[in-house]
């Protein structure tokens, strides 16, 4: 039997983004820009969430966003009528943005004028977790009706993330959603991990997140 020679594609292919990561990340300190990449399942409340972080942060900070999605504008559409800077990205159909579909992004978004840019990822707790898009900082939600074991399925994505959001708390008695058996499977994985229950929809826990959201970008970009 003839013997061929294998090529460990993938792990050519993530190394290649995790050093135009760090070049990204490299370019963003030197123009005073952070960029925080918030992930999630679809349905998890990311949108809702980013218009009530924008809301508690404008007045403070100059904010663009760049929604990522395999299809549709809607995203975009809801996010303009906060009143930031904001463009679509359509993936043709890949399940997760890389640091040059990032670098892509933030030349069209325009960071000159951005002290904060936000990438609201695809919908997936898999894929988007593989590849360092070149954030300063990683953030994910968690809905409650995700179920709190989740960590346990998707360790990857809870163990590259800075923050954790869980949200729809005010259901949580409805859903028997376990918020200490959580931050127990949560911590076991990643001790440094901050959690913070919010209610997108009521704006419980929002101000919380928006401080911890403003401390991390004004260290960053003075």
């Amino acid at each position: 039997m003839s013997e061929f020679k294998i090529i460990e594609v993938k792990q050519s292919v993530l190394e290649n983004n995790d050093r135009d990561a760090e070049m990204l990340r490299s370019e963003l300190h030197a123009c005073h820009t952070f960029l925080l990449n918030l992930m999630s399942s679809p349905g998890s409340g990311k949108t809702t969430t980013l218009c009530r972080t924008i809301e508690a942060l404008k007045e403070d900070l100059r904010i663009g966003v760049m929604e990522a999605d395999i299809d549709s504008d809607v995203d975009a559409a809801t996010i303009e009528n906060t009143g930031v800077k904001v463009i679509q990205l359509h993936t043709g159909g890949m399940c997760h943005l890389d640091a040059g579909m990032t670098r892509q992004g933030l030349r069209n978004l325009g960071v000159e004028d951005v002290d904060l840019a936000i990438l609201e990822n695809i919908g997936n707790l898999v894929c988007p977790a593989e590849f360092d898009t070149g954030a300063v900082k990683n953030a994910m939600i968690l809905s409650v009706p995700e179920g709190h074991d989740k960590p346990l399925k998707y360790p990857l994505m809870f163990s590259i993330c800075d923050v954790l959001l869980i949200n729809k708390i005010d259901v949580m008695s409805v859903f028997d959603f376990d918020l200490e058996k959580c931050k127990e499977y949560v911590w076991r994985l990643n001790p440094h991990m901050k959690i913070i229950p919010i209610c997108a929809k009521t704006g419980e826990g929002i101000q919380e997140w928006a401080d911890w959201l403003r401390e991390q970008t004004r260290a960053w970009i003075k």
